[in-house]
């Protein structure tokens, strides 16, 4: 399986780090457009300020928003990256981890396309695992959390079916 992405589609929806931001964290999200389907471009188009809120009802609420990811792993795996981890994408929004606020200054985002509900793809933890293991190697990364972890009771995924064991199992693989 291939380390780098598959493609690339540039968000405008990031910035400049603060400068001598280390980046020692990987968040790892949850996504899908519409809720619950997976395979179409609304992901795309979000994170581009493209989405029309005309296309399902559930894009109203959050077409005018401006998010971004550095990376979507889509359920067969394709990885595609929207932000260079030289910059910051806007992904975690209000965010502490360890004592330390605004998450999106010092990691890189990484959206799963799935729900809180539904398992993710053996193609998507295989992804990951390369991902993260590559991001290493460049990074001076100390920790992986969920969205959940960095903005509780605001945010609940990548959900209770994220499996972190194979996460971890893999990176340790790796090694």
């Amino acid at each position: 399986m291939k380390t780098g992405p598959d493609r690339r589609v540039d968000s405008p929806n990031c910035d400049a780090r603060p400068p001598g931001a280390e980046i020692t964290l990987v968040v790892v999200h949850s996504i899908s457009l519409p809720p619950g389907q997976f395979g179409g471009d609304a992901i795309e188009r979000l994170f581009t300020n493209r989405l029309d809120p005309e296309q399902h009802p559930s894009f109203r609420e959050i077409a005018a928003l401006r998010v971004s990811s550095h990376y979507l792993v889509r359920r067969d795996g394709e990885l595609v990256q929207f932000v260079p981890v030289e910059r910051r994408a806007w992904h975690a929004g209000e965010s502490c981890w360890r004592g330390r606020s605004r998450c999106n200054d010092f990691s890189v985002g990484i959206e799963l396309e799935g729900t809180d509900q539904d398992p993710f793809a053996p193609a998507q933890y295989r992804r990951l695992g390369l991902l993260v293991a590559g991001l290493r190697r460049r990074l001076p990364l100390r920790a992986i959390a969920a969205h959940s972890d960095i903005a509780p009771g605001r945010k609940s995924d990548p959900g209770a079916r994220f499996d972190w064991r194979r996460v971890l199992l893999d990176l340790a693989s790796r090694a």
